[in-house]
């Protein structure tokens, strides 16, 4: 299961199969989601100052396909704009890439598709849950984490990273279940954002794909933001 799978699941209510953010907001994380996963790969980096692009702009590690047919799209339009600055690809990234990905987990049987409309006239859908045990694991791995204010592993720091950067940890996450505050959920949060969880190369290219679904989140909500479930 992808990164962005996780996420996406995380943030989709599994009764109401609605966001528990915009969907603009959610885009932008899942775009960041899906760079964060070809780093976590070695497929993709952030230059350094002896890099073939500029410092600080996205350079291709490994080209060579991952297996993964949208990953690998991903992959394919990095490698079409290398050199560029994680913000602008992170944004491409996540187009129209939540859909795809609500196919992919019906097709697996995570998820179901119900279809609905606004005011009788606009189509619209609902991904409500199917088959739990995969987002189980995945939340008791979150919370573990979180219980414990460290990762203990890349890829559950990498999901806290990107539910912090949305500001919505909170929503999926209830503080009371850990027998914390909100505050110190969001403290503990933002711990393991920071943290020593990654190797070097890994945690440099998060912390400014991080800096970028901030970035790109709040230029969206700015212009005029998003929502809807599909």
């Amino acid at each position: 299961m992808l990164l962005a799978e996780d996420l996406l699941l995380l943030l989709t209510d599994d009764e109401t199969g609605k966001l528990a953010a915009s969907g603009t907001e959610v885009d932008v994380a899942l775009g960041g989601a899906l760079l964060v996963e070809l780093a976590l790969k070695g497929r993709v980096d952030v230059a350094g100052a002896n890099d073939r692009v500029r410092e600080g702009r996205l350079v291709v590690r490994n080209p060579d396909p991952t297996g993964d047919g949208e990953l690998d799209e991903a992959l394919t339009l990095v490698v079409e704009r290398e050199g560029k600055k994680p913000q602008s690809v992170v944004t491409r990234l996540g187009k129209r890439a939540r859909v795809r990905l609500y196919q992919r987990l019906v097709e697996r049987g995570v998820l179901r598709v119900e279809a609905d409309r606004i005011l009788g006239i606009f189509p619209t859908h609902r991904w409500p849950s199917n088959d739990a045990a995969h987002e189980s694991s995945v939340r008791t791995a979150l919370l573990t984490a979180l219980r414990e204010g460290a990762a203990a592993e890349a890829r559950t720091g990498a999901l806290i990273s990107l539910l912090h950067a949305l500001n919505a940890v909170h929503k999926t996450v209830a503080p009371d279940s850990l027998g914390l505050s909100e505050t110190e959920l969001e403290a503990s949060a933002k711990r393991i954002a920071e943290g020593d969880w990654a190797a070097k190369a890994v945690r440099q290219a998060i912390d400014s794909i991080n800096a970028a679904v901030i970035a790109a989140t709040s230029s969206a909500v700015i212009v005029g933001g998003g929502g809807g479930s599909s």
